[in-house]
């Protein structure tokens, strides 16, 4: 019984292949994400298209001789392998054979607890497995009857087989778009307060889910694994001069993240697009971090989530020598990052620092004429309101009230001396409008405050 149990127990081992030059670390840690133990890594020294493997057919045998050489229970492959591929690959190996892109779909299957993440995990696999059912069928793929004459011998198991896949698949769309439309919802009633969004997005095991840990005081999931955590999480983060915003933690990014993953996860990473400041995480530590920025960078340009303003965060620099070559190249590449250490909450103040000048608006010194003081309850709203003092040639106002975004186009209204922007686009983040709605009412205070200036 005990053996039993052992064998059950007992790790998968697992042959790693990569292309030429193609480091394999990033695949072993995905490999160990989903408890496959990796007994070798082997990079092929150069890479032939050939219809069979993809490699000629002597280094394949080479391959599967060591395989079961060291008694692997199966074959990963770092890149795409075609299904007509993967069906040689098994019957030459007479092992389990899958590519990086399954490895990935397994651990997204294994990690998805919403709803939305499980339809969206099921969407991939099922659009991913469609093209490989042929592998799972032998010689009884084929209904056999029908005469000479009359009916034809019927569908094959494989036809019937990707019939019901695609109906599946159809029916899993038409739930996820159910999902998405009660997502919209939410965030419909999120943007009607005047809170604004943060987004942390960065490529997978950066530190996002411990950095929103240590600012919201949320318990997400953490552990030192690639994609530890895969649903997106918002915390309200309370700042010290006043008011709040909304921070988010995404899904981590990984290169050549399947297209089927990117496509099912639209609504999930539309959180970093509709997100009025993204906080783009690195490892400090990582030696890829420059190929890891470009990725997350090319993902964010893809889900058209590029035009977002963004604060680089260079995380984990606790693990850093100050004058390593790797610390030299990352502060000249990033001088204007933001360095910081989510463990250690070191960094902190300087980060929530730049957050409230970039969300809210730097620090404004403002002269308010006595019959205008109903302004101040506008700022209390709309901003944050830091100081007020009543004096005989006004109220002396320092407060934070936006316009680091540009002001919109849009219809506008005279009330006074004042001009209010006009809500009526509907697909700008409402605290855009807002925010400019804000300091258009307060932009001829500033002229009073700088003719002060000017006279003292």
């Amino acid at each position: 019984m005990i053996e039993i149990e052992e064998e059950q127990n007992q790790k998968i081992k697992a042959l790693l292949i990569g292309q030429p030059e193609v480091p394999l670390a990033e695949l072993e840690g995905l490999c160990k994400t989903l408890g496959i133990e990796t007994v070798r890594s082997v990079n092929l020294t150069r890479y032939e298209p050939s219809p069979a493997y993809g490699i000629g057919s002597g280094k394949a045998q080479e391959l599967c001789a060591l395989a079961k050489e060291l008694q692997a229970d199966a074959i990963i492959f770092d890149y795409i392998l075609e299904p007509r591929k993967q069906r040689n690959w098994e019957k030459l190996s007479k092992l389990a054979v899958f590519d990086r892109q399954e490895v990935i779909l397994r651990i997204f299957s294994a990690r998805a607890q919403t709803k939305e993440a499980v339809l969206q995990v099921q969407l991939a696999k099922l659009e991913y497995s469609l093209p490989r059912l042929a592998h799972m069928y032998g010689d009884f793929a084929r209904q056999r009857g029908g005469n000479y004459g009359s009916k034809g011998s019927g569908e094959t198991q494989l036809e019937l087989d990707q019939r019901q896949v695609r109906d599946k698949i159809a029916l899993v769309k038409k739930e996820l778009s159910q999902v998405v439309l009660d997502r919209q919802t939410q965030r419909k009633k999120r943007d009607k307060t005047p809170c604004p969004s943060c987004a942390i997005v960065g490529y997978t095991n950066a530190g996002k889910s411990t950095l929103l840990n240590a600012l919201t005081g949320a318990e997400v999931f953490v552990e030192d694994k690639l994609f530890a955590t895969l649903d997106p999480t918002t915390r309200r983060l309370n700042l010290k001069e006043g008011g709040s915003i909304l921070l988010t933690d995404t899904v981590g990014f990984i290169s050549n993240l399947p297209h089927s993953l990117v496509n099912a996860f639209k609504s999930t990473l539309e959180e970093a697009k509709n997100a009025d400041l993204q906080l783009l995480v690195l490892d400090s530590g990582d030696p890829n971090v420059f190929e890891q920025y470009k990725t997350v960078v090319s993902v964010l340009e893809e889900i058209k989530a590029d035009k977002v303003k963004r604060i680089i965060v260079l995380n984990k620099t606790d693990s850093l020598e100050a004058e390593s070559p790797q610390a030299v190249r990352l502060y000249a590449k990033f001088s204007n990052a933001v360095k910081i250490s989510a463990l250690n909450h070191d960094g902190f103040e300087q980060l929530t620092q730049k957050i409230c000048d970039s969300l809210l608006g730097k620090v404004q010194n403002l002269i308010i004429p006595t019959e205008k003081h109903a302004l101040l309850n506008d700022i209390r709203k709309n901003g944050i309101l830091l100081t007020e003092e009543w004096l005989t040639d006004g109220i002396h106002v320092k407060a934070r009230i936006g316009q680091e975004f540009s002001v919109l186009q849009e219809e506008q209204k005279t009330y006074g001396n004042s001009i209010f922007v006009a809500e009526s686009n509907e697909n700008s983040p409402n605290l855009k409008r807002i925010k400019n709605r804000l300091y258009s009412i307060l932009e001829p205070y500033f002229k009073l405050n700088a003719d002060a200036e000017t006279k003292e």
